[in-house]
């Protein structure tokens, strides 16, 4: 779906990006990982032509990346962008123009998405009118509303409730069902083992690592497992070695005939990996 070549991007004597590739696959959820100033929002901006890079291209199902493949992308960028004075109708209504959606189709879909999430109440209020989270809501409607084939969603949990964190999660879900390719900005690691298929690293604008979610979360592991078993004396807990090391200790518990309780890969959460490559800890 989209390839970022070689990227770079230099601010005079500042280097924002130096030289990272990317392959984001098609209909699946990508996550873009990195501590601030690592320069996740650089390269966001540099897919969606905000910004242009200093070397590099991006290439989008199979060609370079134009203004007008631009209109097919939804972004909803950390810093949020609705009009204060406008009221909220009103606004959708103008973003949905913006890209390319007739009155008639514009309509019909926020008409659908009001309704879905509720907030038919909502049109004729001002945006200065609505809390943080509310104002997330709508702005996350508008980036979803003429059905994007690349979704790009930097920090969309920010400002939300446990309750419509979850219902956020659930829609992005549902899009990747439906063909979307999604890519999700965020430092909320336990978002990223739930939704992300692959993820990439950047850290001090280089990439640092990038793959299949579980294949990076194993190949950061030490190879251990947790066996818990219950004896005459009680419950125990044990940490071995993974393989044949493992597999010997618990052939000898069964012969014990002790009872086993499980016995487990331990894999090492995103977080572990992410302040271990960040930090060198």
């Amino acid at each position: 779906m989209l390839q970022c070549n070689n990227v770079t991007k230099r601010f005079g004597a500042y280097t924002a990006l130096d030289d990272v590739t990317l392959e984001i696959p098609e209909g699946k959820i990508y996550g873009l990982l990195g501590p601030n100033g690592a320069g996740k929002t650089t390269m966001i901006r540099i897919i969606n032509r905000i910004t242009v890079p200093t070397s590099g291209t991006i290439v989008f199902n199979g060609k370079m990346m134009t203004d007008e493949m631009v209109r097919t992308i939804g972004y909803l960028p950390e810093e949020r962008g609705l009009y204060k004075k406008m009221k909220v109708g009103e606004q959708a209504l103008y973003l949905a123009r913006l890209k390319g959606m007739s009155t008639a189709d514009a309509l019909n879909e926020l008409k659908f998405w009001f309704k879905k999430f509720g907030i038919q109440s909502w049109w004729d209020k001002k945006v200065e009118e609505l809390s943080k989270g509310m104002a997330q809501k709508v702005q996350f409607i508008t980036t979803v509303l003429h059905r994007p084939k690349l979704l790009i969603l930097d920090e969309p949990f920010s400002g939300f409730d446990p309750v419509n964190v979850q219902t956020i999660r659930q829609e992005i879900l549902r899009l990747k069902d439906e063909g979307t390719t999604i890519i999700l900005s965020t430092h909320n690691m336990e978002s990223v083992e739930e939704l992300c298929d692959g993820i990439a690293l950047i850290n001090k604008s280089k990439l640092v690592v990038s793959g299949e979610t579980d294949v990076i979360r194993r190949q950061y592991g030490d190879n251990k497992v947790e066996l818990i078993y219950t004896d005459e004396q009680g419950r125990h807990t044990e940490i071995l070695s993974g393989g044949e090391e493992g597999a010997a200790t618990l052939r000898e518990m069964l012969d014990k005939q002790v009872t086993i309780n499980s016995y487990r890969e331990l894999i090492p959460r995103m977080n572990d990996i992410f302040i271990k490559l960040v930090s060198g800890k």
